[in-house]
C-alpha cells in the first residue's frame, strides 16, 4: 500500500505492514524502537535525486554552472560527502562549516566562503587552505582579506556580494536582498559602486565574479529575472574601469513544498528562468556568459528529512484546544517558533486511520511557543503514538539548541532497507563535557 506524498514526504515513502510509514525501505517504528525519539531521518535516494536533478535541470539550460550546496540548511560529514559525490560544491558561512567540509574531504577549491562578518581567524583558515572562493560582504572584510592575502605572498579570488533592492515576497526574516538587510553591499545607496572598485584596485584580490541573494524560501520566479537584470545592468558600467566578469550569481532560495497544497515551482522551472535571464541579459549588455553558481540548501535536504517524535500527555480544553505533547520541539525544530513555520504531520504507526480530531502538537519545552504544529486534522492519538512531520530535513538540526538542557536527536540515513546512523543523540555527559568548575 502506498499514500501520496505529495512531496513533501521523501521518494522513498510508503506504508508497509502493520499499517506503518516506511522510508527508504524502513519501517519507522522499527527506526524508533532502535535509535529512540525525536529521530531525523534522511533519506538518500531523495538527496541523490535532487541533487543530479538541480546539476541536470540548470546544466542542460546553461552548460557553464556550478551547483554549490548552502550548508546552514544542515550539514555533517556524511552527508557533504554524498554531495560531493553527486558533483556538488559547498557553501559555507562559518569556520566550523569550513573545517566540516574539508575533514568531509571536499576539495578547497569546490569552496565558497560566504557571511557579512568573517573573522580574521576565519580569514587565514580560508587562504591558508587554499579555498575556492571568498564571497565578500564589506568594506573592512575587503580590507582585512587584502591584507592577509598579502601577508601570504598570495592572490585570493573573490565575489563581492550587492543588494539588488529586489522584494522575494517571502517572509521579512528570512529576506536578504533589499535594502533593509545586514546582508550586501547596496546597489541604491552606491555601496556596491565604492566596493566593486575598492575590490578591483586591491593588489592581492582578484574580483572574479558578483554574488547576490534574495531571500527564501522564494516561491516566486519573477524575483530571479528581475533582480538578474537589475545587477547586470548595473554592472555593466564597471567593465571599462577593469571588472572581468568570469562568475555570476544569483544565489539560491529555492523553495519546498511544508504543506500539501502550497507546492513550489519545479527545479527545472527555476533554471528555465535563471538561465533565460542571464543569457538574454548577457546578449543585451555584451557580456560574455560567466560561470553561472548557484546555491540550494533547503531544496536539496528539506523533503528529503523526516522528524519522528513519540506522542507524551495530551490536554484537552473542551471548547478551546487539545494540545498533544511530544517529545521533542522548538529545540530540534525553533522554525515554528521562529517564523510561524507551518508542517503536515501523520500517525506513523497507524496511517491509514482517518482523522478523526483537530489538535495542536506542542513540544516539551518550557515555552509557551513551543508549538510544532498549530490545529491539525489527525486520528485520535494516545500517549506512544509516532508522529511523523515530513519536509523537516532544512533548518530544523542545524539550528537546534540544548535548551532545557535537552540533548539534541539522532540522525539517521536510510536506503534499500537498510538503516545507517550519521551523528548519535547526545548524552547529559556530553551537555556537560565543556563546562569548567575549577
Amino acid at each position: 500500500m502506498t499514500f501520496d506524498t505529495a512531496e513533501i514526504f521523501p521518494i522513498t515513502a510508503g506504508i508497509g505492514p502493520g499499517d506503518h510509514l516506511t522510508l527508504g525501505g524502513c519501517d519507522a517504528t522499527d527506526l524508533v524502537a532502535e535509535f529512540g525519539t525525536p529521530l531525523y531521518v534522511f533519506d538518500e535516494d531523495t538527496l541523490r535525486a535532487v541533487s543530479s536533478e538541480f546539476v541536470r535541470e540548470f546544466g542542460s539550460r546553461y552548460p557553464s554552472t556550478k551547483v554549490l550546496y548552502a550548508s546552514k540548511a544542515y550539514i555533517g560529514l556524511a552527508l557533504a560527502r554524498l554531495l560531493h559525490e553527486e558533483g556538488l560544491g559547498l557553501d559555507v558561512v562559518s569556520g566550523g562549516e569550513l573545517a566540516m567540509a574539508l575533514a568531509a574531504g571536499i576539495p578547497a577549491e569546490d569552496i565558497y566562503f560566504h557571511g557579512n562578518n568573517k573573522s580574521p581567524a576565519e580569514l587565514e583558515m580560508a587562504l591558508n587552505r587554499g579555498i575556492g572562493r571568498v564571497v565578500v560582504d564589506g568594506f573592512l572584510e575587503i580590507e582585512m582579506l587584502d591584507a592577509l592575502a598579502g601577508a601570504c605572498g598570495m592572490t585570493q579570488d573573490i565575489l563581492l556580494r550587492v543588494s539588488p533592492g529586489i522584494d522575494p515576497h517571502t517572509h521579512a526574516k528570512t529576506t536578504t536582498g533589499i535594502l533593509d538587510s545586514k546582508f550586501g553591499l547596496s546597489i541604491e545607496t552606491g555601496d556596491a559602486t565604492t566596493a566593486i572598485r575598492q575590490a578591483i584596485a586591491a593588489p592581492n584580490l582578484d574580483l572574479v565574479g558578483i554574488h547576490f541573494h534574495l531571500g527564501s524560501p522564494i516561491f516566486e520566479l519573477e524575483p530571479y529575472s528581475i533582480a538578474i537584470d537589475t545587477v547586470l545592468t548595473f554592472l555593466s558600467q564597471f567593465i571599462s574601469e577593469g571588472l572581468d566578469l568570469r562568475e555570476f550569481s544569483p544565489g539560491g532560495g529555492f523553495a519546498i513544498g511544508y504543506l500539501r497544497d502550497e507546492l513550489p515551482p519545479a527545479v527545472g522551472s527555476y533554471a528555465e528562468v535563471i538561465a533565460n535571464a542571464t543569457k538574454a541579459s548577457c546578449a543585451r549588455l555584451g557580456f560574455g556568459e560567466p560561470l553561472l553558481t548557484v546555491e540550494p540548501g533547503r531544496s536539496i535536504v528539506g523533503r528529503a528529512g523526516v522528524a519522528l517524535y513519540t506522542v507524551g500527555a495530551i490536554k484537552n480544553i473542551p471548547t478551546v484546544r487539545t494540545y498533544v505533547s511530544l517529545d521533542g520541539g522548538m529545540g530540534d525544530n525553533i522554525r515554528p517558533a521562529l517564523y510561524d513555520s507551518r508542517y503536515e504531520a501523520v500517525v506513523a504507526n497507524r496511517m491509514s486511520d482517518a482523522p478523526a480530531e483537530t489538535v495542536t502538537l506542542a513540544g516539551k519545552y518550557c515555552e509557551s511557543g513551543d508549538i510544532l504544529v498549530k490545529d491539525i486534522a489527525l486520528p485520535v492519538l494516545q500517549a506512544g503514538d509516532l508522529v511523523a512531520i515530513p519536509a523537516s530535513g532544512a533548518y530544523a538540526p542545524s539550528m537546534a539548541s540544548n535548551y532545557n538542557l535537552n540533548p539534541r536527536p539522532a540522525i539517521i540515513m536510510v536506503k534499500d532497507g537498510v538503516p545507517r546512523l550519521i551523528r548519535r543523540r547526545e548524552s547529559y555527559e556530553d551537555l556537560m563535557a565543556w563546562d569548567v568548575d575549577d
